[in-house]
């Protein structure tokens, strides 16, 4: 095996209500390597989105190291995690997270606005990225034109536009009845096996975590 993609090492993370700490994550220490597909499971509150958000680059810990790709994202600003974020991390949403005044192309387009690319460049990459999900003929279509299934689709098409090193599920299909939840899953299994795409996954469903290749459990802050 080579270089894992993402370290954690003795990852604390703890938030603070006046004098009390709450400590949502306590020494967890893991890696994933390039081509992983992990889901995270647990109970509500066992730490699974704080850890997703920390790999993420969303949030820091209160002690630990987080090195991905050979970057220790803990040692980043504010304005160098952004930056970093934007280049290497494609994010999907349980509730998908798309602007309703913009069509699938727009919403997909958003995340390389903030690239150097041109026009055409973007307009080329966001085509790319539809036909991945099958909806380049939804392109022109708004949020509200598509079912939830397809706005989950458009909704990992932004996370991939960017080519990003790893990309972050978040209960992506806990919005989603059982037909649509299959469908979205078996898109991830793909973009895993045929993009070589490094995947991490909360969800509370066993259904959707067996199709990962790994799947560990949290509990109480740690791994069980």
């Amino acid at each position: 095996m080579g270089e894992p993609l993402v370290v954690l090492d003795s990852v604390t993370k703890s938030f603070f209500r006046d004098s009390l700490e709450l400590k949502v994550l306590e020494g967890v220490s893991f890696a994933i390597e390039k081509g992983e597909f992990l889901a995270l499971m647990g109970p509500s509150g066992s730490g699974k989105t704080t850890l997703l958000n920390l790999i993420a680059g969303l949030d820091k810990p209160s002690a630990g190291l987080i090195q991905v790709d050979q970057t220790d994202i803990t040692k980043l600003d504010e304005a160098e995690l952004a930056e970093w974020r934007s280049r290497h991390v494609g994010f999907v949403f349980q509730l998908y997270n798309l602007i309703p005044v913009l069509t699938a192309f727009e919403n997909v387009e958003l995340p390389l606005l903030l690239t150097s690319l041109s026009k055409a460049e973007r307009r080329t990459h966001v085509e790319t990225a539809l036909k991945v999900v099958g909806l380049l003929e939804r392109a022109e279509h708004y949020p509200r034109q598509l079912s939830g299934g397809q706005e989950q689709r458009v909704g990992i098409a932004r996370a991939i536009v960017t080519d990003p090193t790893i990309v972050v599920a978040d209960e992506p299909t806990g919005d989603l009845d059982a037909k649509s939840a299959d469908e979205i899953m078996q898109l991830l299994v793909d973009l895993n096996r045929e993009f070589q795409k490094t995947i991490v996954m909360v969800t509370h469903d066993p259904k959707a975590a067996s199709r990962a290749h790994l799947t560990r459990h949290l509990d109480k802050g740690v791994f069980s």
